[in-house]
């Protein structure tokens, strides 16, 4: 990975020592001008968040929300760069001062969830999704990322001559994963040179989460978000009729005992002080009752916080599927295809983001446990310094056992975080200009 930097030698790459003087975090949560931009905005951010909620979009069809994006960028007088990655629209912001270039991140995509919310402003779109008739929601809180990053556009843009060095706003198709046969998401937006011109010193994103309440900002160092690969396994025994087992090679059987087996591995065989978990969540064989089939076929996921384990963690599921096979007489596959890698916060950037946004009026900065969700916003770590941060979007009278989760039919977010959402962004870009 890329992040052999020193510590003085960092923040100086990155500006925040400009001219002779560093502006403090306390200068930046002094601004006033600052206080009356963000209030200006949050009428504009909650009607962009409404008006994308109510037409969520798929991954890497996108094509609604990207020309509000871009419509808007252009607005505000930004270069627009637009077709990365099928959907993807990035802003290019040059400021006034010298600085870094910061990269800003969204994430647009919507999921297959009929909503179930009850707002004004619910969807009601529907598609065609892996053949299916299914309803579509930004049922994971996209909607919010996006209006919260054209605020922090038009703060910024509103304040130019202020604003150190360059600024990418990143707005990103297929986070939740590509269609069938297609690529898209962070990974094909740098292959298509998303961070060519100009490379970022830095990259910054967030995701609105249920678990934190409205106020809290949720930072970790280090390994924040799980490494997650897809498991395939494919375990081949002999057909025969059900009542005579004895005749054939049970795979249902196998398959039984190798889903035991596997859910043994993180508790008994791995670090329980770096969590790692193994779930099968398809079981697919036989067509009849009474006929023992010649193959199932196990689908579950990998997920790991720790790359140093991901090899062995790797090679303990295929030793286990393998080995419980040849001991039934079955032949057994396993494919681990190529996934999402950790997403790593640099430490070195976390410690001073941590200082920065605990200023902002109305937050507080906590310290989360690393979650096994997975982000693809971990392509754009692994390429420059980053840090990926979780916004509380709960609201302060409803309780954390009440709060629907990412996902869910019933996911609400609590417009008062939007503000705070914004802040945050424009918080860490502008904390590098120098003194004014």
């Amino acid at each position: 990975m890329k992040r052999i930097f020193s510590r003085v030698g960092y923040f100086l790459a990155l500006g925040l020592v400009v001219l002779g003087h560093a502006v403090t975090a306390t200068e930046v949560a002094a601004d006033d001008d600052l206080d009356s931009a963000i209030s200006s905005v949050t009428a504009p951010v909650i009607a962009w968040r409404r008006d994308i909620h109510a037409h969520p979009e798929l991954g890497n069809r996108e094509v609604r929300t990207a020309g509000v994006v871009a419509d808007a960028l252009t607005q505000m007088g930004l270069e627009v760069r637009t077709g990365i990655a099928l959907t993807g629209v990035v802003g290019v912001l040059r400021g006034g001062l010298p600085g870094p270039t910061v990269a800003l991140r969204a994430d647009m995509d919507a999921l297959p969830v009929t909503e179930q919310t009850g707002l004004p402003f619910a969807s009601t779109v529907r598609t065609t999704y892996r053949g299916n008739d299914v309803g579509v929601m930004h049922a994971c809180g996209h909607d919010a990322h996006v209006a919260m990053l054209l605020g922090a556009a038009q703060v910024l843009s509103q304040r130019r001559s202020e604003v150190p060095g360059t600024v990418l706003f990143v707005f990103q198709p297929a986070e939740e994963g590509a269609p069938a046969g297609e690529r898209g998401g962070a990974k094909r937006m740098l292959e298509e040179g998303v961070f060519n011109d100009p490379k970022p010193d830095a990259a910054f994103g967030l995701h609105v989460v249920p678990q934190h309440e409205t106020g809290e900002i949720a930072i970790l160092s280090g390994g924040t978000m799980a490494g997650s690969n897809r498991l395939e396994i494919s375990v081949r025994g002999r057909q025969t009729h059900a009542a005579y087992p004895w005749l054939g090679v049970d795979p249902i059987a196998v398959a039984s005992r190798i889903v035991l087996a596997l859910q043994a591995i993180p508790g008994r065989q791995m670090d329980a002080r770096l969590p790692t978990v193994v779930s099968i969540g398809v079981v697919e064989g036989g067509i009849r009752h009474n006929i023992i089939p010649d193959e199932v076929t196990l689908l579950g996921t990998i997920r790991h916080l720790d790359p140093a384990q991901r090899d062995d963690l790797f090679a303990r599921v295929r030793r286990t599927a393998i080995k419980i096979g040849e001991s039934a007489g079955a032949e057994v596959s396993v494919e681990i295809p190529d996934g999402y890698p950790v997403t790593y916060n640099d430490p070195a950037l976390t410690e001073r983001s941590r200082s920065l946004l605990a200023t902002i009026p109305g937050a507080s900065v906590i310290t989360p446990l690393p979650r096994t969700g997975a982000e693809d916003f971990s392509f754009f770590a692994r390429e420059v310094p980053s840090l990926y941060f979780q916004l509380g979007v709960r609201a302060p009278d409803l309780a954390a056992s009440d709060a629907a989760p990412n996902h869910s039919p019933h996911f609400l977010v609590d417009e008062d975080a939007l503000p705070i959402g914004v802040r945050a962004f424009v918080t860490l870009v502008m904390e590098r200009a120098a003194a004014r």
